[in-house]
């Protein structure tokens, strides 16, 4: 691009400074290339439509190679383990296994209280889907077992299912925990189907729509349910069964109605309990790099409250209650209540995905933090299995905790070192062999090892923690979710760097609360989807101008030296144009054209209607005057009918002449059409009509930001060349991609008075191409910077 005037080549500095530019009284604009309409570009770049891939046939092949590649894709411990070096790295993921399993151990104690279970539940559910995903997991580092979140919503299921009370009349603890158990591990096998499901058909890309803000606001919302969940534990109260809409505030006020029957006992236990935890865990935090492994504050919490209860005798001399009878050894398999299936489908799918969206979200970052890949839908079939066959052994569903996560990753030895290709397999990614070791291993060794620890326990040493006050369980829940209750300080971050997420952290997060955890996230979802809809209906709209000496084109209105090119209008959208805001961009775009253009057509129409019914009255008057004068006889007759003729003549001159132009007007018009091959017909100009004209005679869509484009958006683009042109204003599209373009022929846009000619490669090619070929407009002078 270049430069000049009259003068020859200017400085740049010169121009750019605005206390050294001087007005030109004519300036070239030209381009050093020729310009580029999208014929031109097609036919420059040999455009042709990107061949179609059809997937469907790979998927439908079937040969030896294939069916090993898929056997090993989606179980992909057949690859890693047979390559496992024992001598190296089994000491670092026994210690990593046996580190989580002592954490495991008293949550799953704990989280089974939370979805209303006994507590061995939680170790059965401790130890089946860790089991299974060891075998069909491809992160490395997420410890799979129970979650608060996820308990919290099971429990919220079963006590609606399964209630204490029925009728105003306490139903026998026996049968109610059996029921609950039912329902609970139905409830698992049908979150496990679903997410079986949409693994397989790869529907993994379902979390990207739960934001990270919604995320964070859901969790936090789940931190304090969880919270107020725990408190008849810490205060050893009997509370009556909630559930749906506002049970937890309905909750809350029942804890603070009967806060006088707190047990002091329950109370002191809990208290004790969660200052001593809290305690730890600030030694491990301060002392995190010179320990090995981090102090186990809750087993050491859980092996000393169940020795002080059984020594001090707190059930029956204080009246703390206690865990009670923990069974040993395992359950048989049970199939799941088909009935229940039409109760639990919308709990169960919104579990699923809440369960796969943590996972997958922890997965991410540690594989982010690591170097390799999560392959997201094979996560969802592990996720899947690993509930919906620890569903038949009577588990309820689980996800991964953050927590457990964390400690795994840190006490793992060699095995968290190494790129791989997202299938677990370990296989370096393409061009990373240098930075990958031979066979990088995944970490799930320590999830098998902390399974088999769980298993110990369950077979030989559960029934030793029989005597374990469920106060202590309810203090370890309560002293785990500081983490997620710290997200409370999202509301102060977001609001300094973005207000519509923290808007959907707030609606999330009052929805939940509110409504419960399951319709919480309906609503959170909903809310979130409609807000993206909001935004691009007020996208930013501007008036583009040139930034001298480029051939680059910024708002007006941020860019104090862009100017706009003197008879061409450029106009952008900073979102795509489709249905739900179309109109908002035709009247976006007349608004800052500055011109009424509505009203200007209408007059138009107006006056050109007045003048035919004028001519049409005229005609007919005609008419009837010459049959008057045939048929009349004598000359004295014809002198009358020849005066009423001219009378007649001379009434409706006067409104005639006001639709007419005087002859070197039209000499003007009919010398200035002729140059431009104008589609007007004489006299049907604005100027004609008397009627303004626009101070610009070519109008410029920017259409970059376009990403597809639909019928509504086909319409509102046509209906633009229309109403322009007709207050003659040319107009041009500028910089669309080539799907856009090809979306543009399917829809049968471009004919005889659109065509590709009015669609240019860049906003520069048009804006020259417009002062090339100019509409003429009278006293405004073609005067632009030139490139």
């Amino acid at each position: 691009m270049g430069l000049a005037d009259a003068s020859g080549p200017r400085d740049t500095q010169a121009l750019l400074s605005a206390t050294q530019a001087v007005e030109l009284r004519r300036r070239d604009y030209h381009m050093e290339r020729p310009l580029l309409n999208q014929e031109h570009l097609e036919e420059l770049g040999r455009w042709g439509s990107a061949p179609r891939t059809r997937q469907w046939r790979t998927w439908l092949q079937c040969s030896h190679a294939r069916a090993r590649a898929l056997l090993l894709q989606h179980l992909p411990v057949l690859v890693w383990l047979p390559r496992y070096p024992v001598r190296d790295w089994l000491l670092g993921d026994l210690l990593s296994g046996i580190s989580v399993a002592i954490m495991q151990l008293p949550q799953g104690l704990a989280y089974a209280l939370l979805a209303g279970l006994l507590p061995v539940f939680g170790l059965y559910s401790s130890f089946y889907p860790v089991f299974i995903y060891f075998l069909f997991g491809t992160s490395r580092h997420i410890s799979v077992g129970t979650f608060a979140v996820m308990s919290v919503m099971v429990g919220s299921v079963t006590e609606s299912l399964a209630p204490q009370t029925l009728n105003d009349s306490t139903i026998n603890e026996t049968t109610r925990d059996a029921e609950r158990v039912r329902v609970a591990s139905t409830l698992s096998v049908l979150v496990g189907l679903f997410q079986v499901g949409l693994g397989l058909i790869h529907f993994g890309f379902l979390v990207t729509y739960l934001s990270e803000p919604l995320v964070r606001g859901y969790t936090t919302a789940a931190a304090v349910q969880v919270f107020v969940s725990q408190l008849k534990y810490v205060f050893g109260l009997h509370l009556s069964s909630h559930s749906g809409p506002l049970s937890l505030i309905y909750t809350v006020l029942e804890v603070c109605r009967k806060l006088p029957q707190s047990k002091v006992s329950t109370v002191v236990t809990a208290a004790v309990a969660g200052v001593v935890l809290l305690v730890v865990k600030l030694l491990n935090d301060k002392l995190q790099r010179q320990l090995p492994m981090p102090i186990p504050g809750e087993l050491l919490m859980l092996i000393g409250a169940t020795g002080i209860s059984y020594g001090m005798g707190l059930k029956h001399i204080f009246g703390v209650d206690v865990v009670g009878n923990i069974s040993a050894g395992l359950l048989p398999p049970v199939a799941p209540n088909t009935q229940l299936f039409s109760k639990l489908v919308g709990s169960a799918f919104t579990i699923a995905v809440v369960g796969f969206a943590i996972a997958i979200s922890l997965g991410k970052i540690f594989a982010l933090r690591h170097g390799y890949r999560v392959d997201s839908n094979q996560e969802l079939v592990a996720l899947g299995l690993s509930n919906l066959i620890g569903g038949i052994f009577q588990c309820f569903p689980v996800s991964c905790s953050m927590s457990r996560s964390l400690v795994q990753e840190s006490t793992g030895g060699n095995s968290q070192v190494g790129f791989g290709c997202g299938h677990g397999c370990g296989h370096a990614l393409p061009g990373e062999g240098g930075l990958a070791p031979p066979h990088p291993l995944p970490q799930q060794v320590a999830g098998a090892i902390s399974s088999l620890f769980i298993l110990l326990i369950i077979v030989k040493l559960g029934e030793l923690f029989r005597e374990l006050p469920k106060a202590v369980l309810a203090a370890i829940i309560i002293v785990n979710l500081k983490g997620m209750l710290r997200q409370l300080s999202d509301v102060c971050s977001l609001w300094k760097a973005n207000r519509a997420d923290l808007l959907i952290w707030l609606v999330t997060f009052a929805a939940t609360i509110l409504l419960n955890l399951d319709l919480g996230l309906m609503v959170s979802v909903v809310f979130s989807l409609l807000l993206v809809v909001v935004r691009t209906q007020m996208p930013h709209y501007s008036i583009l101008g040139q930034v001298p000496d480029t051939d680059i084109y910024r708002d007006v209105a941020e860019y104090s030296e862009a100017k706009e090119v003197p008879g061409v209008k450029v106009f952008r959208s900073s979102a795509t144009v489709y249905f739900a805001n179309a109109d908002f961009y035709s009247d976006a775009l007349k608004q800052r054209c500055g011109v009424d253009v509505d009203f200007l057509i209408s007059q138009k129409k107006k006056l050109l209607k007045k003048r035919e019914q004028l001519k049409l009255k005229q005609l007919q008057k005609e008419k009837k005057l010459q049959k008057q004068a045939a048929s009349s006889k004598g000359a004295s007759v014809s002198i009358n009918v020849n005066t009423s003729l001219e009378d007649m003549r001379s009434n409706n001159a006067e409104d005639y002449k006001a639709m007419q132009v005087s002859p070197g007007d039209k000499m003007e018009d009919a010398t200035a059409n002729g140059q431009e091959d104008s589609k007007a017909p004489d006299g049907s100009t604005l100027k004609a009509l008397g009627l303004p004209q626009p101070d610009f005679h070519s109008l410029i869509l920017d259409l970059g930001a376009l990403s597809f484009v639909d019928t509504v958006c086909l319409k509102s683009l046509k209906n633009i060349f229309h109403d322009f042109r007709e207050i003659e204003v040319e107009v041009y599209m500028a910089a669309c991609h080539s799907p856009v373009v090809s979306q543009l022929e399917a829809g049968h846009f471009f004919d005889a008075s659109i065509t590709k000619k009015h669609l240019f490669a860049s906003v520069h090619d048009a804006v020259t191409f417009a002062l090339q070929h100019p509409r003429p407009v009278p006293d405004s002078p073609v005067s632009v910077t030139r490139l």
